[in-house]
């Protein structure tokens, strides 16, 4: 019998799908679920994939909606905008800052972001800077930057108000840029 060459791609991007829905869930079992929905759905939609997008994308798009009906098939108790208050407080981020609003330390230099966001180690950096953030946190950047979900629909899934959500993001952004300028652009991990 010969393979499905289709399934066969779509199998090679797993591995991508699962650390996404990870992230964004916190649960093991719940993410490869939503990541063999995913699959699935990818195989028996088939004929919906015109290509003018790549396959990778296309199923991001499926799996944003499959973490979406797993959050709310949840039916979780709402998050409490001060468990996100807990995890990190804006003055944690004082010092790298002057009085005056600018930076107390460059940022170090980045090199050729293009060709980071090419290399596999980046992204596993990212996958561990990610994991470092408090959960919520984390949670939320995914929403915003991974699925791409826009204000209102983060706010009314996680009831908090869009000024919540920035000071959330501006949190997860300066963690990351910390977490990344350490571990990756300090040059070592570039070498």
């Amino acid at each position: 019998m010969d393979s499905d060459p289709f399934a066969a791609e779509l199998e090679s991007h797993r591995r991508y799908l699962t650390r996404v829905a990870q992230l964004q869930l916190r649960d093991r079992d719940a993410a490869e679920d939503v990541v063999q929905d995913t699959l699935f759905a990818a195989l028996t939609g088939r004929d919906g994939f015109s290509g003018r997008s790549s396959l990778k994308t296309w199923l991001t798009g499926i799996l944003k909606h499959k973490i979406v009906d797993a959050i709310r098939r949840k039916q979780r108790q709402p998050i409490i905008a001060s468990t996100f208050d807990e995890e990190v407080d804006l003055e944690d981020f004082d010092p790298l800052f002057r009085d005056d609003g600018g930076w107390a330390t460059p940022p170090a230099e980045w090199g050729d972001p293009e060709s980071a966001l090419s290399r596999r180690e980046f992204f596993d950096m990212l996958d561990f800077c990610l994991e470092q953030l408090p959960p919520n946190t984390a949670r939320v950047f995914m929403m915003r930057e991974v699925m791409e979900l826009d204000t209102a629909e983060i706010c009314k899934e996680l009831t908090i108000t869009a000024n919540n959500l920035w000071v959330i993001l501006y949190r997860a952004r300066m963690a990351l840029r910390q977490c990344l300028e350490q571990n990756w652009f300090s040059g070592q991990a570039r070498s």
